[in-house]
């Protein structure tokens, strides 16, 4: 979660809402704020997540980890790119969680043979966040090959969500999807009926 993305609305709000309406993560992407206050908001949203069992993740900086007690931390490309994943490793330790965005078949597979708990690939769909797309093409393959989880972003939403079930998706990250909505309880608790739902019919369909 991102103030940018949500303007006006008050950042613990919007996860105490979110969390009510089943996330599972919560990953805090303030990439413009001073660190006095970024650590702040981290230690807040640090201990509503774990008041809630929610995991906890920040973004870019493993050095921050520590002061904010989050469970782990999201490098990008340009991250791992001036700090590598074994770097990182070394500085949160063994038992904290780190995941990488990844943009194409070779990036993904490089990430799934690193020390890595989970991928994100994408972005899926058109999205504001970046300024290109990938699509759908590859999906079914990074799924079918993945040893880790893999979390699909970019521009995701309730129209767009059942292609990407279909494909085999079973966890996604939102950031406008959730928190640009109306009514941000509601909308994720739409998103996970939705996922849950498709799962309980693969398995009612199966012979």
């Amino acid at each position: 979660m991102s103030q940018e993305y949500a303007p006006g609305r008050n950042p613990l709000e919007v996860a105490t809402l979110a969390i009510k309406g089943g996330i599972d993560i919560l990953q805090m992407r303030e990439k413009n704020m001073p660190r006095k206050d970024l650590i702040c908001l981290g230690n807040k949203l640090s201990k509503l997540c774990k008041s809630n069992n929610v995991t906890f993740i920040i973004n870019d900086n493993p050095y921050l980890l520590e002061d904010v007690q989050a469970d782990g931390v999201h490098m990008g490309q340009g991250d791992i790119a001036a700090l590598p994943i074994s770097k990182v490793r070394k500085i949160i330790g063994p038992e904290k969680i780190i995941g990488v965005s990844t943009h194409s078949l070779s990036e993904f597979f490089k990430a799934n043979e690193e020390d890595v708990d989970y991928i994100a690939f994408g972005p899926i769909f058109p999205t504001q966040t970046k300024d290109y797309f990938i699509g759908i093409q590859d999906v079914e393959e990074v799924l079918r090959s993945a040893k880790k989880d893999v979390f699909l972003i970019g521009g995701i939403n309730l129209s767009n969500i059942d292609e990407i079930l279909r494909l085999g998706a079973k966890k996604i990250a939102l950031i406008r999807g959730i928190m640009q909505a109306e009514d941000i309880l509601a909308q994720a608790k739409e998103f996970k009926q939705r996922i849950e739902t498709f799962d309980k019919e693969i398995v009612r369909n199966e012979p």
